[in-house]
């Protein structure tokens, strides 16, 4: 069985699910592993000043550098850098909160506890630009992207990780740290962009009850095919605005910078499935930061047609959610990709079989470096196609020390606890 995006809700692929009824288990050797500079680890968990919960998707960078992460679905982080940028200490973020600066002192605590106040004041009630209007905002927005995005081409440095899970309990996990070539955003094409694994590693479950196993086909390419500011044959080419109806939500605070908000429906009935979500906007660059979407399952039989190619002729695919979050970063004075996470839930059977079994597949994605030269070209024969299975490109899941000085998206509790029994299985 195999998913994806047909023609007319996102004309390129962003990502195909291949969903096999059988197990299959690589036998690959692990990547090999690079020595790393000298560096040091600092920990943490961010909450809300005033509830005490734990804050997801907080961006965490190193001040005055481009190295960053963000929080986990538990709050915590790990961020990693070298003793002299640990000097400067680090910057905390999240949507609808003040910034927070945190100075490293010699001996910083073995791990940080970061509470943020939350931004109260009725904002929605600032006079903003297309009150009447918000149809008119995303158009400008479009307009500002030659202006307010990267025209140079980069190199961004970024942590992947593709998780598949039966109901709930964790059948496949795989990884990797990625170089990310993008091309200048002025012509919005993601044709010329390319992803280049530089290392990877991947479990997945032996068990004879996991009769589905899940592979993500394309996966690290969901850094250019999602990257929506960049890629026009997304969600903002302008022809298919006229397919939604606009409203301006209530506006919100990010990195201390005040956000108009339009939320998005269809509007129109399609031959196919369209989205509804959030639009967050700069209200002085008029730049995305913040994009929310999900795939419109009103409709089953598109919400189906929309994401699924073929499948064995016994299995009965129900689609349940296909959602997506990118948000982009302000810094010196530009906007670039910081993180995206794709979510897709559906529920499988077999003729016969009295129950149905909940699949969940999440992939995310955090720019951990920026390179600001101007970078060599990525070979073409490294580059990652999204052709491609990811996890048929990575080696087995061994050593608990692989990533060494990289940075990436600490693990949950319960992401490590399936690690562990993977590891184990027989």
């Amino acid at each position: 069985m195999m998913l994806t995006l047909k023609d007319g809700a996102m004309k390129r692929v962003i990502m195909r699910l291949l969903l096999l009824a059988c197990l299959w288990v690589p036998n690959d050797a692990l990547l090999a592993q690079t020595p790393s500079a000298d560096y040091v680890t600092v920990e943490g968990v961010v909450r809300d000043h005033a509830s005490n919960r734990r804050l997801e998707n907080v961006n965490i960078s190193v001040r005055g550098t481009n190295i960053g992460t963000v929080t986990n679905a538990e709050g915590t982080f790990v961020l990693k850098m070298s003793q002299t940028e640990a000097t400067a200490g680090i910057d905390v973020s999240h949507i609808g909160y003040f910034n927070r600066h945190i100075d490293l002192p010699i001996h910083f605590p073995a791990k940080l506890s970061v509470r943020l106040t939350p931004y109260t004041n009725l904002l929605h009630e600032v006079v903003v630009y297309g009150a009447d209007n918000p149809r008119a905002l995303v158009e400008k927005a479009l307009g500002q992207i030659p202006l307010n995005y990267s025209n140079s081409r980069e190199l961004l440095t970024g942590f992947y990780r593709e998780t598949a899970q039966k109901r709930h309990r964790y059948i496949s996990i795989s990884e990797a740290v990625m170089n990310i070539l993008k091309t200048p955003y002025e012509r919005r094409n993601v044709a010329s962009d390319k992803v280049w694994i530089l290392k990877g590693r991947r479990l997945l479950s032996q068990r004879q009850a996991d009769t589905l196993a899940v592979k993500v086909m394309g996966g690290p390419s969901v850094a250019l095919y999602l990257d929506l500011v960049k890629n026009d044959d997304a969600l903002l080419e302008p022809k298919e605005l006229d397919y939604y109806d606009f409203r301006l939500a209530p506006s919100v605070l990010i990195d201390n910078r005040l956000q108009y908000v339009v939320e998005f429906r269809p509007r129109v009935l399609q031959l196919y499935a369209l989205f509804y979500g959030k639009m967050y906007i700069d209200s002085e660059r008029l730049s995305f930061t913040r994009i929310e979407m999900s795939l419109d399952m009103q409709d089953r039989t598109k919400a189906t047609s929309a994401m699924l190619l073929k499948k064995p002729a016994t299995l009965r695919f129900r689609p349940q959610e296909f959602s997506f979050l990118v948000t982009y970063k302000q810094v010196e004075g530009g906007t670039y990709l910081n993180y995206i996470r794709s979510t897709i839930r559906f529920k499988c059977d077999w003729k016969r079989r009295l129950f149905s079994t909940g699949y969940t597949i999440v992939t995310e994605m955090v720019v951990t470096d920026r390179t600001t030269a101007t970078p060599a070209n990525i070979p073409t024969a490294k580059a990652f196609s999204n052709r491609q299975v990811f996890y048929d490109k990575v080696g087995e899941y061994r050593d608990k020390h692989f990533w060494d000085a990289y940075n990436i998206i600490a693990p949950t509790e319960s992401l490590e606890h399936a690690v562990g029994k993977l590891r184990k299985a027989p």
